[in-house]
């Protein structure tokens, strides 16, 4: 089974890398009110059920992924168990 985890800076949090890209697509004429700058984890899973595939990356997310004080995550689930 695949799974996509989804990590972004949670709102209200400094993201410099996202002020940056804002200011220079604002620079080439675009109107954008606001850019997050996050990243995208592809992972391709064991055998085992959803549930304990879900599980586990929550666990992955938690513990290494995704630093939960600032960042925010969504898990995607692809292929069948």
């Amino acid at each position: 089974m695949r799974a996509t985890v989804l990590v972004r800076p949670k709102p209200g949090i400094l993201d410099p890398q996202g002020e940056a890209v804002l200011g220079s697509l604002r620079q080439l004429g675009f109107a954008v009110e606001d850019a997050r700058i996050g990243r995208v984890v592809d992972l391709e899973l064991a055998n085992g059920g959803r549930e304990q595939a879900r599980a586990e990356l929550e666990r992955m997310c938690e513990q290494l992924l995704a630093n939960p004080l600032i960042e925010s995550y969504e898990i995607e689930l692809v292929g069948d168990a």
